[in-house]
């Protein structure tokens, strides 16, 4: 019988969402500083999907024998036992075409067709407001994946807009050629579809309201006829999660901002530097 935990936190069951998405044998793509993704992967792997394989643009490596989470030693993963390593052109322009391998994109706006924004906000683009880390390879890639799935650490109208500022990742268009759009996104609210390209909630989190999510969607949200609460994290999900794969909290980072960010990272960096002097 499976146990479910009553003593979970956001960041750990939006990484048990992430898992719960993953398909034993598939390859993963792990982005750079995604930490909530890496340990939903390796919770995967642990659990329901022994035989997945993991791979990065950090050291051109595909990986299949799991290490914890790092900050400053992330790349400790990709480097110290890869089973093959490509060159970054390999990976542009030959595997990721190929094999389309899973991964989850985190965009800084997000409209109701999935269309997503991570370069700039402000309506200028030469002075923006703010300037993002940029789209990397995800202008491509989405023109391209069967399958795009997204997460959101912190649910709000600033990131769930009715207009983009700017357009960087390809979502639901009229155009079939182009794409399949998103299939799934998970935030610290709820879970979401695109059924029909508009995005959909079909699960809220325990203890959240729809009253809630539609506040703080900028959008108009549809809502699934089978809509449900989110399953919580298993008893040993969560014992995995801070035990075995992820026991600085990593992940919690990208659920926080400000000073609770700044403190919970000088406190990560800080353990993570005595456990390699020890």
């Amino acid at each position: 019988m499976t146990c479910l935990s009553t003593d979970y936190t956001i960041d750990e069951l939006i990484s048990v969402c992430i898992a719960r998405q993953v398909i034993d044998g598939e390859v993963l793509a792990q982005g750079i500083a995604t930490p909530l993704v890496m340990a939903g992967y390796l919770l995967a792997k642990h659990t329901r999907a022994p035989n997945i394989s993991f791979a990065s643009a950090i050291g051109g490596a595909l990986v299949d024998d799991p290490t914890a989470v790092g900050l400053t030693r992330v790349e400790k993963l990709w480097l110290s036992h890869p089973l093959i390593t490509f060159s970054f052109a390999q990976i542009a322009c030959e595997l990721l075409l190929r094999f389309q391998p899973k991964e989850f994109f985190r965009p800084a706006q997000l409209d109701a067709a999935g269309n997503f924004n991570n370069v700039a906000i402000g309506a200028d683009y030469a002075h923006p407001r703010m300037r993002l880390p940029g789209c990397g390879g995800i202008a491509d890639v989405t023109t391209y994946y069967r399958e795009i799935y997204l997460y959101v650490p912190r649910h709000s109208r600033a990131v769930f807009v009715q207009c983009l500022d700017f357009g960087s990742g390809l979502g639901h268009s009229p155009d079939r050629r182009l794409g399949a759009g998103p299939c799934y996104l998970v935030s610290n609210l709820g879970q979401f579809d695109f059924d029909g390209g508009r995005m959909r909630l079909t699960a809220y989190h325990p203890g959240v309201t729809v009253d809630k999510i539609r506040a703080k969607t900028g959008f108009p949200l549809h809502i699934s006829p089978d809509l449900a609460e989110t399953t919580p994290p298993t008893v040993e999900d969560v014992h995995l999660l801070r035990t075995v794969i992820d026991p600085l909290g990593i992940r919690r980072l990208e659920t926080l901002s400000g000073a609770a960010r700044k403190r919970a990272l000088r406190d990560i960096v800080s353990r993570e530097n005595e456990d390699v002097s020890t």
